[in-house]
């Protein structure tokens, strides 16, 4: 009997855990332990985070890996490990559940896979927000990962850091201003930085997709909410019944409290553009389909909106959206960018 590959958002953590030994996909260059790739990123996160194990980053990653984040970028496995230590002090039960991995075979050996993550944790320590404060919190995240021969070789990492701080009782727009501050006395900008992301997302073109397919579908609505700014198109592509999950843990039902949330977004943010940056499509039940899109937007901070009084800069935003799409429609819709480094770019240009 042939065995499917693994499908992380409908099977027990205990069986991703207990897979056997036989191989369920070609998977060169990856050590014999991982059945199949979604099997290797599970069990990886499974090890560093809720084993401790944490110096096997220095196995799984490689030595010049490139993590991205809106916040900025880092390199190296030894990067991680240090950062991987520095949470789990300040958050010291820290957990990383998988709600799903999507993925891709990217040819030439390499495999993305991009993975919906809860956690839950108390923060014990001092973080980078502020002082530690007893209070437990709950937050998703996304971390896409381009792999080869047993090591990720490069990572796209999205947090909703807005929600954590939130949940911490702190105010997001201080902790902003607070880091622009302090980026100054290292001569950093994070609107500097993005520069080049900004140039690269106005020229891109972005991928597209097969027409008719559950990835087409997810693109166009995408599209729709951000530059198109057309809400009866994008409702059209949502189920009635669509439940979508923002930025500060907002939990939105249906096409209206979509549109609802993203008016002020878009009362703040003129001149956007956005360029789908990475694509990839898995069956989930039935014939309803599980689609991942990367992406990044820019546009100039020209309107109050969510964000208060307009400064002119251009922003730089890199996100990334699980979606499950049913009949045609998404039905499903986490949507997750760091609200509070978006914010620190705005405060940027207020100093």
């Amino acid at each position: 009997m042939v065995r499917r590959i693994t499908h992380v958002a409908t099977t027990d953590i205990s069986d991703m855990m207990n897979s056997g030994t036989e191989r369920r996909m070609d998977l060169p260059g990856f050590d014999p332990e991982f059945v199949d790739f979604p099997h290797y990123i599970i069990r990886i996160t499974e090890r560093i985070w809720h084993d401790r194990d944490v110096a096997l980053c220095l196995k799984w990653y490689s030595d010049d890996c490139a993590i991205h984040t809106l916040a900025g970028d880092i390199a190296g496995a030894q990067t991680v490990v240090d950062n991987t230590w520095a949470t789990l002090r300040a958050f010291p039960d820290r957990r990383l559940d998988a709600d799903n991995v999507v993925w891709s075979d990217e040819g030439d050996g390499k495999f993305y896979s991009s993975h919906l993550i809860a956690s839950k944790m108390t923060n014990e320590g001092d973080s980078e927000f502020g002082s530690a404060t007893g209070k437990k919190v709950r937050v998703q995240t996304i971390a896409e990962c381009l792999c080869r021969d047993n090591k990720v070789i490069e990572e796209w990492l999205v947090r909703d850091n807005l929600a954590i701080v939130q949940q911490l009782g702190f105010s997001a727009d201080k902790i902003a201003k607070r880091q622009a501050k302090a980026d100054t006395e290292t001569a950093f900008s994070l609107l500097a930085f993005h520069a080049t992301n900004r140039a690269q997302t106005r020229a891109s073109q972005g991928i597209t997709a097969e027409p008719g397919s559950a990835a087409e579908c997810a693109i166009r609505r995408i599209r729709a909410l951000w530059p198109e700014r057309d809400m009866k198109t994008a409702a059209r592509l949502s189920d009635f019944r669509v439940d979508a999950s923002y930025p500060g843990n907002s939990r939105l039902y249906g096409p209206d409290q979509v549109s609802d949330w993203m008016a002020p977004m878009l009362e703040a943010l003129s001149d956007i553009h956005l360029s789908i940056d990475h694509v990839a499509e898995i069956p989930y039940l039935g014939d309803a389909r599980d689609v991942s899109l990367r992406w990044s937007v820019t546009g100039t901070h020209s309107g109050s909106g969510r964000y208060g009084p307009a400064t002119g800069a251009e922003v730089y935003i890199l996100g990334v959206s699980h979606l499950r799409v049913m009949n045609g429609r998404v039905r499903e819709d986490v949507s997750i960018w760091d609200d509070l480094a978006l914010r620190r770019q705005i405060e940027t240009a207020r100093l």
